[in-house]
């Protein structure tokens, strides 16, 4: 698409190829409006999150320039959008920014009535709604919503005098009332969440969370690594990069996360597959996710998953920003450098480097793999089961029914070795530290029976 030129005039119609037609199921129209101080702005990337949240992108605006604090663009693309939105009879106005409260409230009453103005922003958080599946999830984005539109509403209030004694009601104080309400509720689901990795621990299993910046390949090596699951179910190759399905998995096709069973080096491991994690959206929004993301700070070990196809700058800042919203884990770190099979040893040598200078001590190990094809998933699976918390424990044992009913315990829920000599059995066992006190308990109980 051809960006408009810097003077105040209405751009023409948007047009796109093949690969970026919206989405089918579109039933609301738009225009996008992209402003850049520095160069042209490019809209295809506003336009493929317009089609990932249902709208039929109909015009496109384009200005370069320093921000106007009013409109954000200068006021006669301001005017200029307006007019155009008349004429598309287009449902909503579409910013490739943030918008201030000001410029929100300002855009609102320039443009017609009942034209949705929705910035970068509140765009993604469509998204995040249409991906949200269970309760945890959609609390979360109806919290980033809520705490996203109180600035806004406050500042619509002050212009229009709508502040009125409290008997008449106040959207402000609605919302307000209802963000607590909501932080109450996802606290109670936080807790009871925690509860439940307590209960698998004393289970005997560790828990490893696989987190990292979307269209990593997170779900594909959670297919391999999974004892239900395989590769072989999902799409053959790195085909996810086409169209609007990239800007979906990049930003969130899904906010539920994915807890899988698998066994590790005879542990049992519970993996959960978090939501991705992205660029361009401000920490108090990213901080409605932190139930999921407990998931990964619960962690007795965390797969940080990268793309190694990456270019060297987009690695390193996708990295930076995965390690900037990511809680050092309660076990260890490990980064996993994925689709290696796009890369070459050289190219691999140099994201290495990109990956230690980024990550510094954080991680435990960088990890060369490939989801798809298999390659380097014996050796993580290896380094997983070196960083899980073990303790190990020797015994001996009459060899007695109970006897071998506790071993079959204990293969269950660690690692047992036994050697049986004559009526006596010599057993190592190595697991869980929890679970290692609850087999010393049950030998012992053994042992005075």
């Amino acid at each position: 698409m051809q960006d408009s030129p810097p003077a105040e005039t209405d751009a023409q119609p948007a047009t796109t190829s093949d690969d970026q037609q919206p989405a089918s199921d579109a039933d609301r129209t738009a225009i996008v409006v992209a402003r850049d101080a520095d160069q042209q702005p490019d809209t295809t990337e506003i336009e493929r999150l317009a089609a990932a949240a249902g709208y039929e992108v109909v015009d496109a605006l384009t200005q370069r320039r320093a921000e106007d604090g009013q409109y954000n663009v200068g006021r006669g693309k301001a005017e200029a959008l307006a007019r155009r939105v008349v004429a598309t009879d287009a449902d909503a106005a579409l910013f490739d920014v943030e918008l201030t409260p000001g410029q929100y409230s300002s855009l609102t009453e320039l443009l017609p009535d009942d034209t949705a103005v929705l910035d970068r922003h509140r765009l993604v958080l469509d998204i995040f709604e249409a991906g949200a599946g269970d309760e945890a999830a959609r609390l979360q984005v109806e919290l980033a919503r809520l705490r996203y539109e109180l600035p806004r509403l406050r500042e619509t209030e002050e212009r229009t005098h709508l502040q009125r004694a409290a008997e008449t009601g106040s959207r402000v104080v609605d919302t307000e009332r209802r963000i607590r309400t909501v932080e109450n509720k996802l606290d109670e689901l936080a807790d009871r969440a925690g509860e439940r990795r307590a209960e698998r621990r004393e289970q005997g299993f560790d828990l490893v969370a696989i987190a990292g910046y979307t269209n990593a390949g997170k779900s594909t090596l959670l297919h391999r690594l999974a004892d239900d699951l395989t590769v072989d179910e999902m799409a053959p190759g790195h085909n996810d990069l086409d169209g609007v399905a990239e800007v979906e998995d990049r930003l969130f096709k899904t906010l539920d996360t994915t807890t899988r069973r698998a066994e590790i080096d005879a542990r049992r491991v519970l993996l959960t597959d978090t939501v991705g994690l992205v660029d361009g959206i401000p920490h108090d929004l990213v901080a409605s996710f932190s139930a999921t993301l407990d998931a990964v700070a619960d962690s007795d070990a965390a797969l940080l998953v990268a793309d190694a196809s990456d270019p060297l700058s987009e690695l390193r800042e996708k990295l930076r920003v995965s390690l900037g919203e990511l809680d050092d884990p309660r076990g260890e770190l490990l980064i996993v450098l994925n689709k290696v099979d796009l890369v070459d040893d050289d190219g691999f040598d140099r994201r290495r480097e990109v990956v230690e200078s980024v990550a510094g001590d954080r991680a435990a190990a960088v990890l060369p793999v490939s989801a798809i094809e298999g390659a380097g998933i014996d050796r993580l699976r290896d380094t997983v089961a070196e960083v899980l918390p073990t303790e190990e424990l020797r015994f001996e044992l009459p060899n007695t029914g109970t006897t071998q009913s506790f071993l079959a315990w204990a293969h269950e829920h660690g690692r047992a070795d036994a050697e049986y000599e004559g009526d006596r059995v010599r057993v190592r066992f190595a697991g869980r530290p929890t679970v290692v006190d609850r087999a010393r308990s049950r030998a012992a109980s053994i042992k005075r029976d």
